[in-house]
């Protein structure tokens, strides 16, 4: 697994925690930040994901 995708869901994590807080509080800003968390790490969770299927391919693993 790629050190992207761990980053990745960490960054979800973290925008999921935000935006609901920031829901909770009526704070617009930081529902805002946790939005923009969710999408950084979604984006580098696809990064992780093709870095990894690429590596797989130069080492002869099929993935399933």
């Amino acid at each position: 697994m790629d050190e992207d995708r761990i980053k990745g869901a960490g960054n979800q994590i973290k925008g999921s925690i935000k935006q609901g807080v920031g829901e909770l509080i009526g704070d617009a800003k930081l529902q805002g930040e946790g939005m923009a968390d969710k999408a950084k790490g979604k984006a580098q969770s696809a990064v992780g994901g093709a870095k990894d299927t690429v590596r797989d391919a130069v080492d002869g693993k099929d993935r399933i």
